[in-house]
């Protein structure tokens, strides 16, 4: 006999299949006619298959009668034609409870919880509707962004989760040692001795992988990386999380318009994916979620993403009339409100922004002729602001010692870094997605702690 997943089930194709479905219980009602209605679902599909249990079996008094919310289940039937809303249904021949859930108990009953609520049940919040579909469209996008990389050629590298170098500068880092708190090694200054420690100095967890993917690329050509990140920011907003996953290409020879080019059809392309591979979930997420994210999504796939200096940017907005929370002038750092006025209303479309000033972005970035800007990009998009920031990559020597000793940095901290601008250096540029962020985006869902299985934020490890 078959196996059957719940989603192939579905299909009217399998009517007549004598078939295996296995799950779990959403619910079971009773009929007068001598049967019970259950219905099932295992995680593959948004809906259940509604499974008819005969008075006649052997254990509908003792057992399917008994099963409620949260039971799983094995049935063995045949697949029919259903004369309801769905195409198909199971007549069951047998029916094996393999565990049960006391419905007093158990927390996931027809009582609609909120998403804050779930989150202290982020064991049982996947058997939710909208959590399972916030899982498949997350792997459907994790497929994509590999398909998409590795039709182009591109070579998937680890980069270290520990690592002695903060990619931005001056981020927020994670400390990684097996120094004992309570008796730490001490040198002649009484400060504590990490020479000692397990690395030989002060290590952390990485808060980006690009600096180690400039080395495969310097080699490779073509690369990217995709694993978790880590900012000790302490911050309870929707939009943060101290872990999460980032998605860095890299690339040997493009400048940045190839990054902008790149950044463009990578977006259409994982979007694209999650309308055309999701349907049935990403249509949940419209009636429930937001109405707006299929159009939206759309939009941006039909869409040729408008290209804007910074500097143009910057008199748009004090040309706009706005009273923004935050005042906007040539060299400040725009923020969400700045980023989704240009997007939502003076351009109403995906955007990126490009040649920010070099005083609010990173060493590695180039420094352009004008010696004023840099080659960072970033790419709005509505709802959200930026999605993707990247940049090319500064390649002389000289300026990006410059660069570093200008934001406090000692280059011979990042020997290794500097030597690949020594030997065979190349134009180069990459930029980041945090793939949270995408989720996050394409389902609507509010608060980013809910479109990742086990949300790290401040005082929230359990899980």
């Amino acid at each position: 006999m078959e196996k059957l997943s719940i989603s192939d089930a579905r299909n009217p194709e399998v009517i007549g299949t004598r078939a295996v479905i296995q799950g779990w219980v959403r619910t079971r009602r009773d009929s007068k006619g001598g049967f019970s209605f259950i219905e099932v679902n295992d995680g593959t599909s948004l809906a259940n298959l509604q499974i008819i249990a005969d008075n006649t079996l052997e254990n509908y008094e003792q057992e399917i009668k008994r099963l409620s919310a949260g039971c799983s289940v094995s049935i063995e039937g045949e697949v029919k034609e259903s004369g309801g809303k769905q195409a198909t249904e199971l007549l069951a021949a047998k029916v094996i409870v393999h565990g049960w859930a006391n419905p007093e108990e158990y927390p996931l009953q027809k009582k609609r919880h909120s998403f804050e609520k779930l989150r202290e049940w982020a064991h049982l919040r996947p058997r939710t509707n909208a959590f399972g579909a916030v899982a498949r469209v997350r792997n459907c996008i994790c497929q994509s962004i590999h398909d998409f990389y590795q039709e182009r050629g591109f070579l998937y590298v680890h980069t270290p989760v520990i690592t002695a170098s903060d990619c931005e500068g001056a981020g927020e880092m994670f400390r990684v040692s097996t120094v004992d708190p309570e008796n730490p090694p001490r040198g002649d200054s009484g400060r504590v001795d990490y020479a000692q420690d397990f690395f030989g100095r002060p290590s952390y967890l990485t808060v980006s992988g690009q600096l180690e993917a400039e080395i495969y690329a310097t080699a490779l050509g073509k690369v990217y990386t995709f694993g978790p990140t880590f900012r000790a920011e302490n911050s309870n907003t929707s939009r943060h999380l101290a872990e999460f996953w980032m998605i860095e290409p890299e690339v040997a020879f493009n400048d940045l318009d190839d990054n902008m080019d790149l950044a463009e059809a990578f977006l259409k392309r994982i979007f694209g994916d999650a309308l055309t591979k999701c349907p049935e979930d990403m249509d949940f997420f419209n009636q429930r979620i937001d109405d707006t994210v299929i159009t939206t999504l759309q939009k941006i796939v039909e869409s040729d993403f408008i290209r804007v200096p910074y500097t143009e940017a910057i008199d748009i907005l004090l040309a706009s009339g706005n009273e923004f929370q935050f005042p906007v002038e040539w060299g400040c750092d725009l923020q969400s409100e700045h980023e989704r006025y240009l997007t939502e209303q003076h351009f109403d479309g995906p955007v990126i922004l490009y040649d920010y000033p070099r005083s609010i972005k990173p060493f590695y970035m180039y420094v352009n002729d004008d010696d004023r800007t840099v080659r960072a990009m970033d790419v709005l998009v509505p709802k959200v602001g930026e999605i993707i920031g990247g940049s090319q990559r500064e390649d002389r020597q000289e300026v990006l010692e410059s660069r570093m000793r200008e934001q406090g940095l000692e280059p011979e901290d990042y020997w290794w870094y500097v030597d690949l601008r020594r030997y065979g250096t190349v134009p180069h540029a990459g930029f980041g997605l945090g793939l949270e962020r995408a989720v996050q985006f394409v389902t609507g869902m509010q608060n980013i702690r809910d479109v990742i299985p086990f949300p790290r934020t401040p005082g929230n490890a359990e899980f």
